[in-house]
């Protein structure tokens, strides 16, 4: 939370064992009653001051792309605890953790946001598994031109599994409304196009090519003939 809070964008995650979540504190804070039970002083605001600039190092090496966001979450892993900046950063994401938790407990909107973001990216991970969900040939994918060409194809799939739903779901919507049913876009807003299990994957595709064949001659030709040149 402290590398992407640096880096201008707020990380939402969904908490596992929430129950058993605290919210750290610094010592001399004083707690409001009724929440001792959740909270824990093991905050230190020094450790963040102390290890602020080299923190900002960081940040600022991942932001001009000397090196990867998670280069950088290995360095700052448990190897270097006794690291200023590895521990500014953890005690700031601490902090930044108590609140997302503050806010996400209070704030029913705000939670519901994250579950329904949540549940439509997960419906797109399930719609690419149904696309394929075994593994690539160990022949396969060995080289960068093979790899980006099959994972352009996955993309390509989904996006198109995703543009059908979408199409067909704004049909049903703008028929029902023209028929009189009232259909409130705050329900559309909690709606997403990932589901798949309606759709066979394991049919055969066939694509009318027939019809564009000069074209794509033509096109063939030209990039041979560029090629030659």
């Amino acid at each position: 939370m402290a590398l992407a809070k640096g880096l201008s964008f707020d990380l939402c995650p969904r908490l596992r064992d929430l129950a058993e979540r605290k919210l750290y504190l610094p010592a001399e804070f004083k707690v409001p009653e009724g929440i001792e039970r959740v909270t824990t002083k093991r905050l230190s605001l020094r450790a963040i001051r102390l290890g602020w600039d080299d923190f900002l190092r960081v940040l600022a090496s991942i932001r001009i792309g000397r090196i990867s966001a998670e280069l950088a979450m290995q360095r700052l892993g448990s190897a270097a605890r006794t690291n200023k900046a590895h521990k500014a950063a953890e005690h700031l994401g601490r902090l930044l953790r108590s609140i997302f938790l503050c806010d996400y407990v209070t704030i029913e909107d705000f939670r519901r946001e994250i579950h329904t973001l949540l549940s439509r990216g997960e419906s797109v991970h399930q719609s690419q598994r149904a696309i394929h969900g075994g593994r690539v040939p160990h022949e396969r994918g060995r080289r960068g031109d093979e790899l980006t060409a099959i994972s352009g194809a996955h993309a390509l799939l989904t996006n198109i599994v995703l543009a059908w739903n979408t199409h067909r779901m704004n049909d049903v919507v703008e028929r029902l409304r023209k028929g009189g049913t009232n259909i409130e876009d705050a329900w559309l807003r909690r709606m997403g196009p990932g589901h798949s299990g309606h759709i066979n994957f394991r049919g055969i595709l066939s694509f009318g090519v027939e019809r564009y064949i000069d074209a794509l001659i033509q096109g063939r030709g030209a990039t041979i003939r560029q090629a030659m040149a």
